[in-house]
């Protein structure tokens, strides 16, 4: 693949910052102040009720880290509020007043949304949604690391740097100037 060639991971963040980006922007002419990302978080909430971040990163198949800062940001704006669950360390994401009266007007949105993604997926030939689905299911079988370390090669160079000499050659220039000692 010539260096120029952008790769699969470039390829897919730049795909979903063009969706993304657009779906925002859609979002602020209406009027709302929304984030795609919020999405997962207000679909299982307005389907479900009140739900653990865990239920929400399983049932929107994203990862509980992503879940609890998109609650956390969500909690910011006042979309939702957390409440302590029957374990201590659990959180329950709930709606507020502001998020419950968004969830409906977000409905048509995102049937807007899946009519836009269906008219892409006709227009490109492929079935996004599936493709995407058999591809997270491959790797939950065998991760890319795997994939990767069984492709490597060993490098043409007659050493590995160690890391004096990677400092060194990425080291900014000394501009003469030091700090004072604390005393």
């Amino acid at each position: 693949m010539p260096a120029s060639s952008p790769t699969l991971g470039s390829l897919l963040r730049h795909l979903l910052e063009l969706l993304d980006g657009d779906v925002e922007r859609v979002y602020r002419m209406g009027g709302l102040d929304y984030r795609p990302r919020f999405t997962p978080v207000m679909r299982v909430v307005g389907e479900k009720g009140p739900a653990s971040i865990r239920e929400i990163a399983e049932q929107a198949g994203i990862s509980h880290s992503a879940a609890s800062q998109t609650v956390s940001e969500m909690v910011a704006r006042k979309l939702v509020v957390t409440r302590t669950g029957a374990d201590a360390r659990e959180r329950i994401v709930h709606f507020t007043p502001r998020g419950k009266a968004l969830h409906p007007v977000l409905t048509t949105y995102w049937r807007a949304t899946n009519a836009a993604a269906a008219e892409l997926c006709d227009e490109v030939g492929a079935d996004l949604p599936a493709v995407l689905e058999r591809t997270i299911a491959a790797l939950r079988a065998r991760p890319f690391r795997e994939r990767i370390l069984g492709k490597r090669v060993e490098p043409d160079v007659p050493h590995t740097p160690d890391v004096t000499d990677v400092t060194d050659a990425v080291a900014p220039a000394r501009t003469g100037t030091t700090r004072k000692r604390a005393r």
